[in-house]
């Protein structure tokens, strides 16, 4: 189990503030026991790494919260989504396991064995998702019995041209694709989302991308979980597919604490 308390980190943001910068697949890591189970060859590893790794989102969220007036707490996962994706339900309600990509990946965003077919999920699910999950139920509770209230913010990228694994990707790709749920996004938050990245090009609602993170416990059961999920272009920040970040994530840094801060009043 060594490798488990270091697969995620809660890094401690103001006493008072409700806000949760959750940063899920920034990460590139891949411990080596998980990679023996991969049977891409180490290049292929690393061009998919990049193709579905949310490059420099955990460095976003760092420079928002130090800009913010009250510092957000955040809660970033420090291994590759192809170890475990924790955003995925890991049973048959999740609608990826049709293209291989459930909580955890037995195809490749292209559709190529990233596993073998007959991979037990359940030993990675047991080492890696559920103590993710009980993490982030935990991080959740502590700010609603400090303040009353949680606001998660999800932080992700996604790539300027659609990927075949993509779902519903024909639809717009803005600049920044806000995420929200019908119990969980009030208007007000949804309303401080497009003020803030107002100037970052544009925003678009629920495409590509759709839905938001809530740990189970509280999902549809508590209204004072609030959610929004922000995925930002990557052409907006970053040289694609992999490549370094640019002067666009100053920007965006400052309309995320902007964000944070309107929902932290």
């Amino acid at each position: 189990m060594t490798d488990a308390p270091s697969s995620f980190a809660l890094l401690p943001g103001a006493a008072h503030s409700p806000v949760i910068l959750h940063v899920p697949h920034s990460a590139r890591r891949v411990p080596p026991a998980v990679r023996s189970g991969i049977v891409l060859a180490d290049a292929e590893l690393d061009r998919e790494l990049d193709r579905l790794t949310d490059a420099h989102t955990a460095d976003l969220a760092e420079a928002a919260a130090a800009l913010a007036g009250t510092r957000p707490w955040r809660f970033v996962n420090r291994l590759s989504r192809l170890v475990v994706d924790p955003e995925r339900f890991p049973d048959e309600r999740e609608e990826m396991t049709a293209v291989g990509m459930g909580a955890v990946y037995t195809r490749t965003a292209h559709g190529a064995v990233l596993r073998p077919a007959d991979t037990d999920p359940e030993p990675l699910i047991e080492r890696y998702f559920r103590p993710y999950a009980r993490a982030m139920t935990e991080a959740v509770a502590g700010r609603l019995a400090a303040t009353g209230r949680a606001v998660i913010v999800d932080v992700h990228s996604y790539p300027s041209e659609r990927l075949p694994y993509e779902l519903h990707g024909d639809g717009p790709r803005p600049p920044v694709c806000l995420g929200t749920d019908a119990f969980h996004t009030p208007p007000a938050l949804l309303a401080a989302a497009r003020e803030a990245f107002a100037g970052c090009g544009g925003t678009g609602l629920d495409s590509p991308f759709a839905g938001t993170y809530v740990p189970l416990e509280f999902y549809g059961e508590r209204a004072e979980v609030g959610a929004l999920m922000v995925e930002i272009r990557r052409d907006t920040y970053m040289s694609e597919p992999g490549g370094p970040a640019g002067p666009g994530l100053d920007r965006l840094a400052g309309a995320l604490a902007a964000l944070v801060d309107a929902v932290s009043r």
